[in-house]
């Protein structure tokens, strides 16, 4: 039985060169969708107690709810679902190019050139205002400050 149960798995899981493995059971294996599409009947339609349809009408209803989901989600899903996922690759390859080609370059060189910059800046800090602080805190060091409390 566990072998039948690994053969399933196996024939389930498709393998191809251009993509991971794509596992048809657990199609959400990070759970980015946990809690964003979980609607069921019973989180959109509820009867409190003393307001009860018929029993026919509510399980129509609970029938038909989740079929007609079921069905819209699948037909939606087969005529915008490749066009979509084309779009959504362009949209994350042309964000990938963008960052390699050009945001981490021009981080890169902007790091680069503010290095040059930061070492002369720190040249002009040490050269001019070091001696000035140096200067007034020699001025500043002889002052004596005493609190006395007069009643």
């Amino acid at each position: 039985m566990a072998e039948e149960r690994s053969e399933l798995e196996e024939r389930i899981i498709i393998k191809d060169q251009h993509t991971k493995e794509i596992d048809l059971v657990n199609r959400d294996p990070k759970h980015i969708n946990e809690d964003v599409v979980k609607v069921e009947f019973e989180d959109v339609i509820a009867e409190p107690v003393g307001t009860y349809s018929f029993d026919g009408v509510w399980k129509t209803s609970y029938t038909t709810f989740t079929v007609s989901k079921y069905w819209c989600y699948r037909l939606l899903s087969a005529t915008l679902g490749i066009p979509l996922a084309v779009l959504w690759g362009f949209l994350f390859a042309l964000i990938s190019f963008c960052h390699i080609w050009a945001v981490v370059p021009c981080i890169k060189s902007y790091l680069i050139e503010i290095q040059c910059v930061s070492r002369i800046y720190s040249l002009c800090i040490h050269t001019f205002c070091d001696p000035l602080f140096e200067a007034l805190s020699k001025i500043c060091s002889n002052i004596r400050v005493a609190v006395r409390k007069e009643i």
